[in-house]
């Protein structure tokens, strides 16, 4: 499903239009991002946790010419999925 077929689901299933669905989805993303962003954590119960992790520096190896390369430190983004959200993805099997 890509982001254009989730603005028609929301809209089919709250009855709302596709343009106020898709400006409800842009703004859900952009609060979780700056929220994230800000090192703050984004619970959704029953759906799931987006948070920030770390990622240390280390050592790769360039796969073309096998030469070591240093690959900096980096924050990621953590997604935990909720009970809920795992109960019904074991449940379609």
């Amino acid at each position: 499903m890509n982001k254009r077929e989730l603005i028609d689901a929301v809209a089919f299933t709250t009855g709302l239009g596709r343009d106020v669905a898709g400006e409800a989805i842009d703004g859900l993303i952009s609060a979780i991002t700056k929220a994230v962003a800000r090192g703050d954590t984004v619970q959704l119960i029953g759906f799931g946790s987006f948070s920030q992790g770390k990622r240390g520096a280390r050592v790769g190896r360039n796969p073309m010419t096998g030469e070591e390369i240093n690959i900096a430190a980096a924050r990621t983004v953590k997604f935990t999925a909720g009970k809920t959200f795992k109960d019904a993805v074991n449940a379609t099997r």
